[in-house]
C-alpha cells in the first residue's frame, strides 16, 4: 500500500530508542525524510546513519533536552517547516503520589506534558498557513486507565489526551489533522524500568517483572513495529479523515476487568 509519503519530513522527538526510533524507520521506508530530536547524541547518531544506509532518505539530528524551553526553541528555529510531527519524548517516573516527589514530577511533565504543548502549538500554527499537515501525539494507555503506581504519568496522559481531542476537533477546519496513540505496555527499555518497579511494589522482587508481563492481552507485551506501523499509517492520506481522536493499542487493556 503506497502511503503517499515519499518527499515529506517527518519530526519525531524521542527518537534514538524504543518507540520513537521504530517510527522513524517505519516513515523512512516510505520514503519520508527526517527529523530526529534525542538527548543521547551517540546513540541517536548511531541509528540515524543506520537509517540512511538502509533508505537513501534524509535524516537530520539535535541533540537537545526537549524538557528545556530554550532547548525546544533551538529545535523549531533549525526546523521550522515540516509536514508530520510526532510527539514521543517522555520519561514520567512510575510510582505512587508518595513516591514521586515535586522535583521529579515537574521534570517528568517539562518534558512530555510541556514539550507537547510547546511544539504543538508552534507547529501546528505553522501548518495552518499552509493548510496542510499532521500532528501525532504518542500518549500512553494510562491516560485511560489511571493507575495509583504511575499518578504523574496517568494525570500526564489525561491531559494530553484532551489537548489533542480538543485540538483535533477544530484543526480540520484548516486542513490540519492532530491525532493521539496510546500504547499499552510495549516490548521497550522504559516499560521494562517501569514494570520492574510495580513488581518490586506487589511481588517484592523487581525480577519477578516478567510475570506481570505475563498477565498482559496475548501474554506478552506489544511490539513497537505494532505501534510505529499505526502512527506512520495515521500520519498519511490513507486515514486523511482521522482527526480528533485517540486510537488505543493494548490489546484490550484499558477495557479489561481489574484483579
Amino acid at each position: 500500500m503506497d502511503l503517499h509519503l515519499t518527499g515529506q519530513t517527518a519530526l519525531i522527538t524521542g527518537a534514538s530508542k524504543g518507540i520513537g526510533l521504530g517510527i522513524a524507520q517505519c516513515f523512512a521506508g516510505e520514503g519520508c525524510d527526517l527529523r530526529l530530536v534525542a538527548r543521547s547524541g551517540e546513540l541517536l547518531e548511531r541509528e540515524a546513519e543506520a537509517i540512511r544506509t538502509a533508505t537513501g532518505v534524509d535524516v537530520r539530528t539535535l541533540v537537545l533536552d526537549l524538557s528545556d524551553e530554550g532547548s525546544r526553541q533551538r529545535m523549531m528555529e533549525a526546523w521550522p517547516d515540516i509536514d508530520v510531527l510526532v510527539n514521543n519524548a517522555g520519561d514520567i517516573p512510575g510510582g505512587s503520589i508518595d513516591d514521586v516527589d515535586d522535583a521529579a514530577w515537574r521534570a517528568g511533565w517539562d518534558l512530555k506534558v510541556f514539550g507537547y504543548i510547546s511544539l504543538t502549538r508552534y507547529y501546528l500554527a505553522r501548518m495552518k498557513e499552509k493548510h496542510q499537515g499532521a500532528i501525532i501525539n504518542v500518549i500512553g494507555a494510562a491516560g485511560e486507565r489511571p493507575l495509583a503506581q504511575y499518578i504523574a504519568g496517568s494525570m500526564a496522559n489525561s491531559g494530553l489526551m484532551s489537548m489533542t481531542m480538543a485540538l483535533g476537533a477544530e484543526s480540520p477546519d484548516y486542513g490540519v489533522r492532530v491525532i493521539g496513540v496510546n500504547p499499552g505496555p510495549i516490548a521497550t527499555d522504559r516499560i521494562i524500568k517501569l514494570t520492574r518497579g510495580w513488581a518490586e511494589s506487589r511481588l517484592g522482587d523487581a525480577d519477578r517483572y516478567e510475570e506481570l508481563l505475563a498477565t498482559s492481552p496475548f501474554g506478552r507485551a506489544g511490539e513497537v513495529d505494532e505501534v510505529a506501523s499505526t502512527v506512520v499509517f495515521l500520519a498519511s492520506r490513507r486515514s486523511g479523515y482521522t482527526s480528533g481522536t485517540i486510537v488505543t493499542i493494548d490489546g484490550g487493556w484499558a477495557n479489561r476487568p481489574t484483579g
